[in-house]
């Protein structure tokens, strides 16, 4: 993946899933920052509609909208993440392995199924589940449209949340999340592991064949599109994914920090050992 835009601060862990690409600057209409929010979203809700989504959509995800200045707070108060890996692992790890290992014997059947599909180990992806989000617990509650909104028309990197604010809401057109359902992460990250917009629309699977990518309810899509993923940035079958290894350079991929993907691979190699 590109180089990160931003560093934030890791308390569960999401610098990952394609949030912080570069994007080239294709300015709206009203700069970012310029006249006030309102006139901006209206100049924006235009670029969408150029852009294929639809009045219904539009009127559903943004009507109402405005500034989340607590989100513009978490952003400018970002710290530089200073933990070393056995701090950081030795207190995300041991809370998480007694569940860790209930969901590989709860979800046996559709990992094996998602493994065949895709060759990423149950382990690896029950760890970035259990990482992320305790394995779905905590996904957030912040609105994803209204932070990634916020995020948009502040200056600091406009170009990349005014693209994923698109994608936001090319999620909602296919069906996939209703406006009112679509909360996560203050920087708008979506789902069990923490998908953002961009990365939801491109790697985001039905696996459980029921119509929708819903990353929020359903842990066999959950599982399989963090699977496909790891296998779009090249994940081998069959191989380790230990430091040094082919496969955790792809576990960088979901997250650039060495200690976070160091401990994505230690907690999925107590996993395997699990009894």
């Amino acid at each position: 993946m590109p180089p990160r835009l931003f560093i934030r601060a890791l308390s569960v862990g999401t610098l990952h899933l394609g949030a912080l690409l570069i994007f080239s600057a294709a300015a709206l209409a009203a700069p970012c920052g310029s006249g006030t929010f309102e006139s901006w979203l209206e100049d924006f809700k235009k670029d969408a509609a150029s852009k294929g989504i639809s009045a219904a959509t539009l009127q559903t995800s943004l009507a109402g909208v405005t500034q989340d200045k607590a989100v513009l707070i978490r952003d400018q108060s970002q710290k530089v993440f200073t933990q070393t890996f056995e701090e950081f692992s030795g207190r995300m790890v041991p809370p998480r392995l007694t569940r860790g290992s209930n969901m590989l014997k709860q979800y046996g059947s559709v990992l094996g199924r998602i493994e065949q599909a895709y060759g990423v180990p149950p382990e690896v992806l029950v760890a970035i589940w259990g990482l992320e989000t305790d394995y779905g617990v905590n996904i957030g509650k912040f609105p994803t449209i209204r932070s990634l909104a916020t995020l948009a028309y502040d200056c600091r990197r406009s170009d990349m949340f005014k693209a994923e604010l698109m994608d936001a809401l090319r999620i909602v057109e296919r069906g996939d999340i209703a406006p009112a359902d679509m909360r996560g992460a203050w920087a708008g990250e979506l789902g069990q592991t923490q998908f953002m917009p961009s990365s939801y629309v491109k790697f985001a699977v039905d696996f459980d064949g029921n119509g929708r990518r819903d990353l929020l309810r359903s842990a066999p899509d959950v599982l399989a599109s963090t699977a496909n993923f790891l296998a779009g940035y090249g994940w081998k079958r069959g191989k380790e994914w230990e430091p040094g290894s082919p496969n955790f350079a792809v576990i960088k991929e979901w997250n650039k920090s060495e200690v976070y993907a160091r401990t994505i691979a230690y907690l999925a190699t107590q996993l395997s050992r699990a009894p």
